[in-house]
């Protein structure tokens, strides 16, 4: 009893008088030196002040898609919620990435109508002593300073919402010092739930000359004006968003890719389709590529230069889209039992939580599926089961989610790609056969264009088993992107070929052809696009 109460005391007494008093007169030896160490170190971790560690149901570190919609949903059940952002609320999809890319690809597609497609329908714009041919003049920096208010609107929407459901939230980066401890400028916080939402940022291969490269980030946030001649490098769709938009409003592109089409994840038919589209459009492909230095010559021109040996010069402006990482290095998870990939991306099971219980992951951060509608629909789900107690069966289906790539024109994607569907198949996944219909059409709205502006429409059913379950479509053309969602509806449900013709057509629409095919392509039977038969002359 008498050691019991004397280490209770002990708390409250200084440690190293404590450990010089048992060695004796030979004062702090290296027996006591180690004991005080270990004790401070256990009273500190074991024992933090709880008067200053400010306590919540939930902390969600990042104010994307991700965690906004998770916070919200917590908080609509009555969670206590406190959010961290240290950047603007809305994440990449708000501030750099969906909204102001869809804006500046409406931008450029106004800027294909005006200069290509409207004298086929008796317009002319221009034709006076400054411009003919139906040119005109862009303002680009007013464009930028109006997409940026309005992308700042958004930003106080989202903070907004936060304040009307009494959600903390705070400009501030959050880190953790221990498990379940989160800092933030000098305040301590704790949850029994911690979400990590931070999602990613742009990568830029580390090469010589890689302080000459902007990102999407930097074409968002700092380019007000249209640059001459522009090298884009990357095979991915920020890279082919970001060629056509700058194309279309008067750069020069050059598209560098290391294969041989661009969107080498995608099904064949959308490489091929893309491909076509950016020639047509202007862009000059470069495939089989990859740039190994950047140069900074004279006038503020760069060249890039291929590792297989050629050089490409006088570009103004350098765009790297070659994929994104995780915005994980200074979140302090050394200190927890979160486990990483050897791309530094967080792990995290179907239900969003990583290798420390209490810890989850939801959005680009846990690199599933790096899409916003995807992080806002993962959020919610984990937060009905989290907090309103849904159960098990609230939890992100990660399978046969639509997405639509803004080219010009642009893609609608669902499902599995063609070579995916027999892949399948022969490892015993699905029943085949694989059946594929395909159409290749020219849209309505070229029918009084000149023919060198008309690009064709491709579309894709890819259908497995006797029954002819859809498992795939896929297509890119004019409307792709808006006819998509009821389709993805069908493929969700489980729609078969039989289901799909039994519906009425819409006429004279786009969409019509995806319930009127007929006849199965030949699997030796391929189209030959436009792009094609250009290289084969060359």
């Amino acid at each position: 009893m008498k050691f019991t109460r004397f280490f209770a005391r002990l708390k409250h007494r200084n440690t190293r008088r404590f450990t010089t008093f048992i060695i004796g007169s030979a004062g702090l030896s290296a027996v006591g030196r180690n004991f005080y160490r270990i004790s401070q170190r256990s009273f500190a971790k074991a024992a933090p002040d709880q008067d200053k560690v400010k306590q919540y149901d939930l902390i969600v570190i990042g104010g994307g898609s991700a965690g906004i919609a998770s916070a919200k949903r917590a908080a609509e059940y009555g969670a206590k919620v406190k959010l961290f952002e240290a950047k603007r609320f809305g994440g990449t999809c708000v501030n750099v990435g969906c909204v102001p890319k869809k804006l500046m690809w409406t931008c450029s597609n106004m800027a294909t109508m005006i200069e290509h497609h409207s004298t086929g329908y008796g317009f002319k714009f221009g034709n006076n002593w400054l411009h003919n041919n139906n040119k005109f003049d862009f303002d680009m920096k007013g464009m930028k300073q109006r997409r940026d208010d309005y992308v700042k609107f958004l930003n106080g929407i989202y903070e907004r919402g936060l304040t009307k459901l009494n959600i903390d939230h705070e400009h501030s980066f959050a880190k953790f010092v221990d498990k379940n401890v989160i800092e933030a400028d000098g305040q301590l916080y704790t949850a029994p739930k911690i979400l990590i939402a931070v999602g990613g940022f742009p990568y830029v291969p580390n090469i010589p000359g890689r302080e000459h490269a902007n990102t999407s980030d930097d074409f968002f946030n700092k380019l007000d004006y249209i640059p001459k001649k522009v090298a884009v490098v990357g095979a991915g769709y920020i890279a082919v968003e970001l060629a056509q938009v700058l194309q279309g409003l008067g750069s020069s592109v050059s598209l560098f890719i290391r294969g041989d089409h661009p969107l080498r994840k995608f099904d064949k038919m959308l490489q091929h389709g893309v491909h076509n589209a950016l020639v047509h459009s202007g862009v000059n492909v470069v495939a089989n590529t990859n740039i190994a230095e950047i140069q900074q010559k004279s006038g503020n021109k760069y060249t890039m230069v291929a590792r297989e040996g050629g050089e490409y010069s006088d570009f103004d402006y350098v765009i790297y889209a070659i994929g994104r990482g995780p915005l994980a290095e200074d979140l302090g998870l050394q200190q927890t039992d979160v486990q990483q990939d050897k791309r530094h991306f967080i792990m995290s099971d179907e239900y969003e939580e990583t290798a420390q219980k209490g810890v989850f992951a939801i959005g680009d951060i846990n690199n599933k599926v790096a899409l916003t509608p995807v992080a806002i629909r993962a959020g919610r789900n984990w937060a009905d089961r989290q907090f309103g107690g849904k159960g098990n069966d609230s939890k992100m289906d990660y399978t046969n989610i639509p997405t639509v790539i803004f080219s010009h024109p642009p893609i609608g994607t669902v499902g599995l790609s063609e070579r995916e569907a027999r892949d399948k198949v022969k490892n015993g996944e699905l029943t085949g056969p694989v059946t594929v219909y395909e159409s290749h059409f020219r849209n309505l709205m070229y029918g009084v264009i000149e023919e060198k502006h008309k690009v064709r429409t491709h579309m894709k059913l890819i259908c497995v088993g006797k029954e002819e379950k859809v498992v795939g479509l896929h297509m890119i053309g004019e409307g792709c992107d808006e006819m998509l969602q009821g389709f993805g509806v069908a493929i969700k449900m489980g729609a078969t070929k039989k289901d799909f013709d039994s519906v009425v057509a819409i006429h004279p629409t786009a969409a019509e052809e995806l319930v009127t095919l007929k006849t199965p392509r030949k699997d030796d039977e391929e189209f030959v696009y436009d792009y094609q038969k250009t290289q084969s002359k060359l």
